[in-house]
């Protein structure tokens, strides 16, 4: 069963020159030192100071292993001293010390120790301020498991950003769209920060190659993390159309971060002053100048940038909290850098949904394209450049049966002439849709132009073709479209040609537009076939009626 972390009394001190530990040990014992509940999150450092800190156990019955545990880990190597033991260094990016935490630094306190012999800590100095941190003493047992615990949680959590950040990447790729990619490296940015902060790119990662730059590379990921983040929202939430005051303000955060990564990692005096001055600052303002595009753009209709706001405003709060903390409030909220790196992933899929909405929303404007592109406006039919590739690609299937008719609208001129062409209109509409519902889905429908129509039936014989032609021309008598006054109504004329090996999309359509003169020429609303091929057939019956006579 778990145990409840050992109770300690702890204090604090700047570290000055000539100290010692045993010098540090005395004025503790007098009271010198500054006091701190060591299990509250508390700011020690200062930028530019080196730090001691002395905790005592309260006796306890229970003599055992400890470990003695300081989280978040802080950037700046810690020396340990303990009675009886020489003095053990222990840094975050450290890959020679025996034992390394996962999200803490933790050492390893034998039993003979002494349950409440005080424990010395002596903090490097650190350019920049640390972040508030709390210590621990707890059984061994206890510390191996929760020390998994958050391995799988964190684990967990990076799997997820960098999943989503896969995801992102691989749709830039496929739809060619440059806000994926702006997504995928915040992600990546926002990842790096929380694993160099955590240590987990050294324990469990293990990547030598980054020890010594945890202090420069920090920073550096997140003020490109800022840098990508800007650029995504304002193609993300389309400030240009959403939110156009806050457009060139959003995209003029993302130009003023690599000025200032240049100068954090310059190695020059007086440029790194003044750009790790402006680092919090500028984030802040950042921060805030995101959400506000966000929310603009929302009120304004933006259905992304709400994706960006549910994703984005739990991170940000939890920045302004631990801003407070940094700054001696809130020092019981033990929980909110764990909290960051959840929030991380939790954004990493909140905007890798509006992402995939986004895709979806493009997938629907380039079916919208291809369609307008496709379709005649007026009847929502194939217009004749679709209808000839479609055509085409019907009578490449070999083997297969194909019967073209070519239909026309019989005094659709007088139709115009006395009713108008808003009339002509409707009547073509109505025809149209008329004969899309007698079609199987299946066959083709377009308009070839003007009032003239083109079906392409597919797998039909020479009589099926015929029997639907005719179920087509009635189909538009019943419309009772009327022509003019003298009550004569809207009928259509039906060409058919069946495709032949040797047939061209313009010679199938020619020999169709033949027989749909001759149906014209015999008096309309009728159906006729191609003369060629009736010849062809009336030599085939006469040549089969000769041999059954011989």
């Amino acid at each position: 069963m778990p145990q409840p972390a050992a109770a300690m009394e702890a204090a604090w001190c700047a570290a000055r020159p000539g100290d010692t530990p045993a010098g540090v040990l005395a004025a503790f014992d007098r009271g010198e030192l500054r006091a701190f509940d060591p299990s509250a999150m508390t700011p020690i450092l200062n930028p530019g100071e080196a730090a001691w800190v002395v905790l005592r156990p309260l006796p306890t019955p229970l003599v055992e292993e400890r470990a003695l545990t300081i989280e978040p880990p802080p950037l700046t190597p810690v020396t340990l001293y303990a009675r009886g033991e020489p003095a053990r260094r222990l840094a975050l990016d450290d890959f020679d010390a025996p034992l390394h935490g996962h999200g803490r630094l933790a050492w390893r306190m034998p039993a003979d120790t002494g349950a409440t012999a005080p424990i010395l800590l002596r903090f490097e100095a650190n350019a920049a301020a640390s972040a508030p941190m709390r210590f621990g003493l707890q059984p061994w047992a206890d510390y191996l498991r929760d020390d998994a615990g958050w391995l799988m949680f964190a684990s967990a959590c990076f799997a997820v950003m960098l999943a989503m950040a896969a995801f992102a990447l691989c749709l830039a790729l496929m739809l060619r769209d440059a806000t994926f990619g702006w997504y995928a490296g915040y992600v990546c940015c926002y990842a790096a920060i929380q694993g160099i902060q955590t240590g987990y790119v050294f324990h469990p990662m293990e990547w030598a190659w980054l020890a010594g730059t945890a202090q420069v590379a920090a920073p550096t990921a997140a003020l490109l993390s800022l840098a990508f983040a800007a650029v995504f929202v304002a193609r993300f939430c389309d400030l240009q159309r959403f939110a156009p005051a806050l457009h060139a303000t959003t995209l003029a955060l993302a130009l003023g971060a690599p000025p200032l990564v240049l100068m954090r990692s310059s190695h020059i005096d007086a440029l790194i002053a003044p750009a790790r001055a402006l680092h919090y600052p500028m984030l802040l303002i950042g921060a805030v100048l995101l959400l506000c595009a966000g929310v603009v753009a929302a009120v304004r209709g933006s259905r992304s940038a709400r994706y960006f706001l549910l994703g984005f405003t739990p991170l940000l709060a939890l920045t302004v909290l631990d801003s407070a903390q940094a700054n001696g409030a809130l020092p019981g909220m033990g929980w909110l850098d764990d909290a960051a790196l959840a929030a991380g992933a939790v954004q990493a899929v909140v905007l890798a949904l509006g992402l995939a909405d986004r895709a979806l929303a493009m997938r629907h404007d380039t079916d919208v394209v291809r369609e307008l592109a496709d379709v005649d406006a007026l009847t929502r039919v194939l217009n004749r450049r679709a209808l000839s590739e479609s055509l085409q690609a019907a009578m490449s299937c070999h083997g297969e049966p194909l019967a073209l008719l070519f239909l026309d609208l019989d005094c659709f001129k007088s139709l115009n002439d006395s009713q108008g062409h808003h009339a002509g209109d409707c009547a073509l509409a109505a025809v149209a849709a008329a004969l899309r519902h007698e079609l199987r889905p299946q066959d083709l429908l377009g308009r070839h132009g003007g009032e003239e129509f083109l079906a392409v039936l597919r797998g039909v014989e020479l009589p099926q073709a015929i029997h639907v032609a005719t179920r087509l021309c009635r189909r538009v008598h019943r419309l009772e479209i009327p022509v003019d006054g003298r009550q004569q109504l809207l009928t259509v004329s039906i060409g058919i040609a069946m495709h032949r090996a040797d047939d061209t999309v313009e010679t199938l359509v020619e020999r169709a537009d033949h027989a749909m003169y001759r149906a014209k020429l015999e008096g309309r609303n009728r159906v006729r076939v191609d003369e060629k091929l009736m010849a062809c057939r009336s030599r085939e019956r006469a040549a089969l009626r000769s041999t059954e006579q011989s």
